[in-house]
C-alpha cells in the first residue's frame, strides 16, 4: 500500500510538473519588484503565482491546466498585462507594465494573435463611431443630406472596418480560446458605443448578448463574465425607451439568460444573486421582482437558503400586498403625539399612511438614512404619514442610545434577525422601508429616505 501511495504521488508529481507552463520574459524597469500572475473565476479572481523579477529584469512563473481561460500579470504598481493562458509557455519583452502596447509578445501563438487583435480594434471601434456620427450628420443635417457621394462611402468604409476585425477573428484556428473569446471581448467592451454612436446596431447586439451561455466554463474563466451582465443590463437600461419597454426587455433577456443555468446550480445561484443585487442597486424594482418569482418558481434548480430569503421578499411582500400586522414589544418609544393613546399593534395606528422602517445602530446606512428621516418626518406627518421604526439591535441600552432621540415611533424586541416581526416582513438587509396606506396595503418599498419624500410631495401635497 505504502509504495502504492509513493508511486501515485510521484506520478502526480511528475503530471503536475509537465502539465505546467511557464510565463518568462524581461520587464527592464521593474528590476527587484515582485510580478503576479492572477485568474479569473467568475466574479472574483484569485493568485496563481508570484515571483520576485532578478537584477536584470527576467522573471518565470508558472500556471497548470487548471488555470485555463485568461490571467494577468500585476505589477507593484497595479498595472496590468493580460494574457491567455491556454496551455502554451509565453515569453514577453518589455520595460514595464505601464505602456502594453510598447510590450512584445514573443512566443505563445494565442498571445500574440490576442495582443495583434487587441492593439488594432480599439482603433477599428473608435474609427467606426466616427464614421457613424458623420454618416448621422450626412443622412440627417440639411446642409450635407444633398451630398450622396459621401453618404455612400462613409457605408462602404464602416463595412470594410467591420469586414477587416471579423476576417481576423474568422481566420484563427477554430479550436483556439481566443478565437472563442475575441468576439465576446468585442461584444462586451462595443456597448457604449453602440448605445451612444450606433444605435441601428442595438436590436442585434441585444440579441447577442441573449445568446451568450453563463454556464460555459470559457465565459466563467474569461474576466468577462461580471462584465457581460453589467453591460448587457446597462445597455437596456439606456436604450432610449420608455421604462415599460425598459422593464419587457429586462424580462426577456431574463427569460433568455436562465434556462442554460437551471443543470449549473452554482452559477445559477451566482449569477442570479448578482444580478438580483445590479437591479435592485439601479432602482429597477420591477426587473428584480419579476426575477425573484422567476427564480422562486423554478423546479429544476435549488436555490440558496440565503438568496431565497432573499427573493421570497418580492412574493411575500411585494407592492399590492398586505403587510402582516404586529403587536408592540414592550421596549416602545411613541411618538409624543401617540403618548397619551398608545397603540398595541400596528393595525390600531390612526393613520392615512404608515412607513415601516427595519435598521440599527451598527449599520451605518441606517444612522445616516434615520438622520435625514428624523428631518423629514415632522412634514410628512403633517401630510398624514406615520413612522414606525423597528430597531435590529441586541441590548436594551444600544436601542435606546440609538433611538430614543427619534421624533417618530421606535420598538425593539432585542431578538435581531430571529425577530418575528423581521421573519414576517422578510428582511434580509438594513435598512429595509415598507409604505402602507390605512389598510396594511404595500404601496411602495421605498430604498432610500429621499425617495420617500419625493413620493409624498407626489402623492401627499401640501394643503396651502
Amino acid at each position: 500500500m505504502i509504495r502504492y501511495i509513493l508511486s501515485f504521488c510521484l506520478s502526480w508529481f511528475f503530471f503536475c510538473t509537465l502539465s505546467a507552463q511557464h510565463i518568462r520574459g524581461n520587464l527592464s524597469h521593474l528590476a527587484g519588484q515582485e510580478v503576479k500572475l492572477e485568474g479569473f473565476k467568475g466574479l472574483q479572481t484569485y493568485p496563481i503565482a508570484q515571483t520576485r523579477i532578478n537584477s536584470t529584469g527576467d522573471f518565470d512563473l508558472r500556471y497548470s491546466v487548471a488555470d485555463f481561460g485568461m490571467g494577468y500579470l500585476v505589477s507593484a504598481d497595479q498595472k496590468v498585462f493580460i494574457l491567455v493562458l491556454s496551455g502554451e509557455d509565453i515569453e514577453i519583452q518589455g520595460e514595464s507594465l505601464l505602456n502594453t502596447e510598447r510590450l512584445k509578445v514573443l512566443k505563445g501563438e494565442q498571445n500574440i494573435w490576442f495582443q495583434q487583435y487587441a492593439l488594432a480594434q480599439p482603433r477599428r471601434e473608435q474609427a467606426l463611431s466616427a464614421w457613424s456620427y458623420l454618416e448621422k450628420m450626412y443622412t440627417q443635417d440639411a446642409l450635407f443630406t444633398v451630398q450622396k457621394m459621401p453618404k455612400s462611402a462613409i457605408q462602404k468604409e464602416k463595412v470594410r472596418i467591420q469586414n477587416e476585425g471579423d476576417a481576423y477573428i474568422e481566420n484563427l484556428p477554430k479550436d483556439s480560446y481566443v478565437r472563442w473569446y475575441l468576439p465576446i471581448r468585442k461584444l462586451v467592451s462595443s456597448v457604449s458605443s453602440v448605445v451612444q454612436y450606433r444605435t441601428e446596431e442595438l436590436p442585434a447586439t441585444i440579441q447577442a448578448f441573449r445568446k451568450l451561455n453563463y454556464a460555459d466554463p470559457r465565459l466563467f474563466s474569461s474576466g468577462l463574465f461580471k462584465e457581460a451582465i453589467d453591460n448587457h443590463f446597462w445597455m437596456l437600461e439606456n436604450i432610449g425607451r420608455s421604462l415599460d419597454s425598459v422593464f419587457l426587455e429586462m424580462k426577456i433577456s431574463i427569460d433568455a439568460i436562465l434556462p442554460g443555468l437551471v443543470r449549473d446550480e452554482k452559477k445559477y445561484n451566482l449569477v442570479c444573486d448578482y444580478l438580483f443585487d445590479l437591479l435592485e442597486r439601479h432602482s429597477l424594482f420591477q426587473a428584480s421582482e419579476y426575477l425573484a418569482l422567476k427564480v422562486l418558481n423554478e423546479s429544476a434548480c435549488t436555490v440558496d437558503s440565503d438568496l431565497a430569503k432573499q427573493l421570497e421578499t418580492y412574493r411575500a411582500m411585494k407592492k399590492g400586498n398586505t403587510a402582516p400586522d404586529f403587536i408592540f414589544p414592550s421596549s416602545v418609544n411613541f411618538a409624543t403625539h401617540l403618548q397619551k393613546q398608545a397603540p398595541n399593534s400596528l393595525s390600531a395606528l390612526d393613520s392615512s399612511y404608515t412607513l415601516v422602517v427595519f435598521g440599527a445602530g451598527w449599520c451605518p446606512k441606517c444612522r445616516t438614512e434615520l438622520k435625514e428621516l428624523s428631518e423629514f418626518y415632522p412634514k410628512w406627518k403633517s401630510r398624514g404619514l406615520e413612522v414606525v421604526f423597528i430597531s435590529l439591535d441586541e441590548t436594551e441600552s444600544d436601542f435606546q442610545s440609538f433611538s430614543s432621540s427619534f421624533p417618530f415611533t421606535t420598538m425593539c424586541d432585542f431578538k435581531k434577525w430571529e425577530s418575528p416581526i423581521v421573519n414576517d416582513y422578510y428582511v434580509f438587509g438594513t435598512p429595509t422601508m415598507f409604505l402602507l396606506d390605512a389598510d396594511r396595503k404595500i404601496v411602495l418599498r421605498p430604498t432610500s429616505v429621499n425617495q420617500t419624500d419625493a413620493w409624498v410631495e407626489w402623492f401627499l401635497p401640501s394643503q396651502k
